[in-house]
This record gives structure tokens, sequence and C-alpha cells, in this order.
């Protein structure tokens, strides 16, 4: 399950779980009227993004997908693919 499609990756679900706990944060802190809270919060949120990325560069994201290589020699030279179609993303 951790590589079957777009989100699925440790990197995505740590990225995306810190974000949800700093929205909660700064949602708290709002309604609360406390200003340094909510902004507390928000870099929470960024922290998430940071995380996120940090992980997918160590490798624990979706690897990058490699460009397609064209057929030498023909007019009509269509695209050898040179790695596996991915499923339609939902």
């Amino acid at each position: 399950m951790a590589d079957s499609s777009h989100g699925h990756t440790p990197a995505a679900w740590t990225g995306v779980s810190i974000a949800f706990i700093g929205f909660c944060v700064a949602g708290v802190f709002m309604v609360a009227d406390n200003p340094l809270g909510f902004w507390g919060g928000m870099a929470v949120i960024v922290l998430g993004g940071v995380v996120g990325g940090i992980m997918r560069t160590m490798g624990m994201g979706l690897p990058k997908k490699q460009p397609l290589k064209m057929v030498q020699g023909s007019a009509a030279a269509k695209p050898a693919v040179t790695r596996e179609p991915v499923a339609a993303e939902s």
C-alpha cells in the first residue's frame, strides 16, 4: 500500500499528519482569540510541509519518473516506454 499511488507514502502521511495537528492548534487559538497561539499553529503547518519534503528527499516518497525516450530512425517515431504505466489516480 505504501507505493500504490500518489500520496500513499510515509513522507506524505507524516507531512499531512503534522500539518493537520497545526491546523487544529491554529483553529483552537483563533477561536480563543490568541494571535500568538494561532501563528504557532501556522508554523506547525509549515513544519509539516518541510518534514514531508525532507522525508521525500530521503527516499520515503514516490520515486521520480524517468522521461520517455524516443525511438530513432523512423519518420513516425513512437515513444518507447522505459517505465511502467501508472494506474489512474483517484
